[in-house]
This record gives C-alpha cells, sequence and structure tokens, in this order.
C-alpha cells in the first residue's frame, strides 16, 4: 500500500474529525451542524480560517481562544488527531478496497458518538441514524461493485440480531442499557456484519470487557460506585474500532481452535472479485 495514499487517507480524517467537533458541540443542543459558521462557545466570535486548522491551530493559539483568552477544551484535537490516526490505519487494513469508504464512515460516526457519550451520556439519533445510513449505503455500493450480494445479507442480519439482543436486554432491565444503546448495538451490527458475524461478537465482548475492567478500577479507587453512570457507549464504539483494525487475528485464532483443520490463512473480507 502506498505510503503517500495512506497520508491522503489520514489527512482526510483531520478534516472529518474537525467536523465530528462541531457534531459533537451541536447535535446534544439540537442545533444545525451547518450553519451558522464555527465560534468560540465562550465569547461567540467567528472562529477566523487560520485558526481553524486541526490540531495545528490549537497548538498556534495555546490552546486559547484568540479573541477572549478562554481555553479551548483538548477534545477538539484529540478527536481531530484520533480520527486521522484511525483513517489512516484503516487504509493500510483495508488498501484501496471497495469497503474502505464504509469503514471510514462506520468509524467516525463511532468517534462522534462515543465523544457524545462521554461528554453528555448520550447516543443522539441524528448521528446514529444517518452513521447507519451511510455506512449501508456504502456496503451496497460493495456489494454491487463485487458481487458480494450474500454477504450484504449477513451484514443485514447481524445489523437486526444485535438491534433485537439489546432490546431484549433493555426490556428486561432498563437500568442496564439506555435505549441509545440499542440503537448503537444496531449500527455495530450493520457495519461489522460484513466482515462476519465473529467480529460483531468480539466488538460486543471486548466493549463489555473494557466496560467491566474501568468500571472495577473505578470502583476500587473510590472514584465510583456501583451507582455511578458509566458512557457504555464509549465502549461499545472502542469493541467495533478494534475489531475492524485487530479483529482478524483473535477471529483466526478462535476458527483455529474449534477447527483443528484451518489453515489459518488471513481472512478476504475485502475483495470478491475473484
Amino acid at each position: 500500500m502506498s505510503s503517500i495514499y495512506v497520508v491522503i487517507i489520514g489527512l482526510l480524517g483531520l478534516v472529518v474529525g474537525s467536523f465530528l467537533n462541531v457534531a459533537v458541540s451541536r447535535v446534544p443542543a439540537g442545533r444545525s451542524v451547518l450553519r451558522p459558521r464555527s465560534a468560540c462557545p465562550a465569547c461567540e466570535t467567528p472562529i477566523a480560517a487560520r485558526d481553524n486548522i486541526p490540531v495545528v491551530s490549537w497548538l498556534l493559539l495555546g490552546r486559547r481562544c484568540r479573541a477572549c483568552r478562554v481555553p479551548i477544551p483538548a477534545r477538539y484535537p484529540l478527536v481531530e488527531a484520533l480520527t486521522a490516526l484511525l483513517f489512516a490505519a484503516e487504509a493500510l487494513r483495508f488498501g484501496r478496497s471497495e469497503v474502505l469508504p464504509a469503514a471510514l464512515v462506520f468509524t467516525a460516526g463511532l468517534l462522534a458518538l462515543a465523544a457524545c457519550d462521554a461528554e453528555h451520556f448520550l447516543l443522539p439519533r441524528r448521528l446514529v441514524y444517518p452513521t447507519l445510513g451511510l455506512t449501508a449505503a456504502c456496503l451496497l455500493a460493495a456489494a454491487a461493485a463485487t458481487g458480494a450480494w450474500q454477504r450484504l445479507g449477513v451484514t443485514a442480519a447481524c445489523g437486526v440480531g444485535a438491534f433485537a439482543v439489546f432490546y431484549a436486554l433493555h426490556e428486561v432491565r432498563p437500568a442496564w442499557l439506555g435505549f441509545g444503546d440499542v440503537r448503537l448495538a444496531g449500527l455495530l451490527g450493520t457495519g461489522l456484519g460484513w466482515l462476519g458475524p465473529s467480529y460483531l461478537v468480539f466488538a460486543l465482548l471486548a466493549g463489555s470487557a473494557v466496560g467491566l475492567l474501568v468500571g472495577v478500577a473505578l470502583i476500587a479507587t473510590g472514584r465510583a460506585t456501583r451507582q455511578t453512570r458509566l458512557p457504555f457507549g464509549v465502549f461499545l464504539a472502542a469493541g467495533a474500532i478494534a475489531a475492524l483494525l485487530v479483529g482478524a487475528p483473535v477471529v483466526q485464532w478462535y476458527a483455529s481452535l474449534s477447527d483443528p483443520y484451518a489453515t489459518g490463512a488471513p481472512l478476504a473480507p475485502v475483495d470478491h472479485r475473484s
């Protein structure tokens, strides 16, 4: 894979990350992500183009608004940098494949949702549904380009199945899962189903394990109690991104345990033209 291609996708991630910050700031408040132009939330001074360069402007401004000198939250450069890094990593993972656009859209949506959940304990449907729709559209295009219609059917089944399981858990114990987590589960099933059900299972188990470990650590250090709310969406999103990037070796290892005749050859979820 060309390093220039990876850099270009990473730079695209910086731009997308800047837009995600706008969405995280405005969507929970019910505001438009398109208008008005970006402004300092403290003094409402419009942000000049020179002060709106991802990551770089935050550093050059000394982490403060040029007009009122109020500190700019670290979330802004973190989201931008993380989006760029993940986009570049997925360019390496999937290459110039038809499924890469779906992976990028899926990842961007998960990052925005995780940031919203971390800040507001909210997984807005105005982020979940557009991410779901765009991811599904990209996968539909990938199926049309490669003829992988059966894989698209598995994707739909994983999306519906994950939604149904989480909906049942929500009905049994509403205190455990908010309905935002139910919607998110449907998104995870759709985004990961193309790779296979094992990737979805890996994501759910990894996210739940991380959430459990964080909760236990917070309780053990006295920073939380059993009644403290945790943003479960953050952990589910982390598990899903881990499944995209490093899930293949784990799935192959598990397959080798269940099938002693497995060859251990890499999975090929990307190119179905051969």
